[in-house]
């Protein structure tokens, strides 16, 4: 087999390393594309290319994460990862693992990491390394790996969140809430949310507010409020997996995506809804809509429309309600 076979054959386990340990699409294609210039380059062929590539898809990842929580330091509004549709790497002896890990909740606990202490997470709980290996991937003694790994995992487990067990169960609910969504069946809506459901967006300071919408009677009425003209301007809210959760792709009438919406279930209700309209964070997805122009033709479509609420204006902080949070968070 050649370095590009090989290499070819590991891509997918290096990409699952490097975003689960970056939270970015982009950046951990990067990090898996260094990794074959150093592998190409190396002058000795590996004995085993496994250990070399993920040790050193692993020391990249590790870099790049250190340099991005600085800029996450100062993102602004909340910080989600890049939406992953699809995880390229498949294990069927560690399916539940995978799916719990890459998940948008687990990605956003993890950041409570260092990031030596994420890389030994991951390779460890997620993909089940040996601390040999571990220890050669991030240059540290087995003993130190092992203290790192008790670390994170107390930290993860402080806040591990809830996910609804019956995956069944979750994704016939997620029907049910975009079929009332698009039926603007805000009685049903209620019905599926939790009493105290999250609705929160990253447009990173670029599209829809910061704040977020807090309780089921907020959240039902600027979901109500903010879908149902979609379908007058031809956009469409598709049903997605979103991160190996229920989720929505949102399109305009061109088909190019406008957000994405990723969903947290539990006990049977909604529990959270992250909406992700920052176009930095959708272009690995395809086209990106101009979603301010959305929002516009959205306003003007429900302006238009009989007994519909005229257009939502901005305002400052201090001229809202107070706990109220921005009334129309993006779509």
């Amino acid at each position: 087999m050649t370095r590009t076979e090989e290499f070819q054959e590991l891509r997918p386990l290096l990409f699952a390393i490097a975003y689960r340990i970056l939270g970015s699409v982009s950046e951990a294609e990067d990090a898996v594309q260094e990794s074959w210039l150093r592998y190409e380059g190396a002058a000795a062929r590996p004995d085993s290319p496994k250990a070399f590539l993920s040790a050193t898809v692993t020391r990249i990842s590790i870099d790049v994460l250190r340099s991005a929580r600085v800029r996450r330091e100062t993102y602004v509004g909340p910080w989600f990862p890049e939406p992953l549709l699809t995880d390229p790497y498949q294990d069927p002896e560690r399916s539940a693992e995978l799916a719990d890990s890459v998940s948008m909740a687990a990605l956003i606990l993890l950041e409570r990491l260092s990031p030596l202490e994420r890389a030994v997470f991951v390779l460890r709980e997620v993909f089940a390394f040996s601390y040999r290996e571990i220890a050669a991937a991030v240059e540290r003694s087995e003993a130190a790996c092992r203290q790192l790994a008790v670390q994170a995992r107390r930290h993860m487990d402080a806040g591990r969140p809830r996910f609804e067990a019956d995956r069944r169960s979750r994704d016939q609910l997620a029907g049910r809430f975009f079929g009332a969504l698009r039926e603007g069946d805000v009685e049903g809506l209620r019905e599926l949310l939790a009493a105290d459901v999250r609705l929160l967006n990253d447009g990173g300071g670029k599209i829809g507010g910061t704040l977020p919408v807090l309780g089921l009677a907020k959240v039902a009425r600027v979901l109500s409020v903010a879908v149902a003209p979609l379908a007058q301007i031809g956009a469409v809210l598709e049903a997605h997996e979103v991160n190996g959760r229920p989720g929505a792709i949102i399109r305009d009438r061109a088909g190019r995506i406008a957000g994405i919406w990723a969903l947290d279930i539990a006990d049977g209700r909604v529990q959270t809804i992250r909406s992700i309209v920052n176009p930095d964070k959708l272009r690995h997805l395809g086209p990106v809509a101009d979603a301010q122009a959305v929002i516009r033709e959205k306003q003007r479509a429900r302006a238009a429309t009989p007994g519909g609420d005229a257009p939502d204006e901005p305002r400052q902080p201090a001229q809202r309600s107070a706990g109220a949070g921005p009334l129309r968070p993006a779509f």
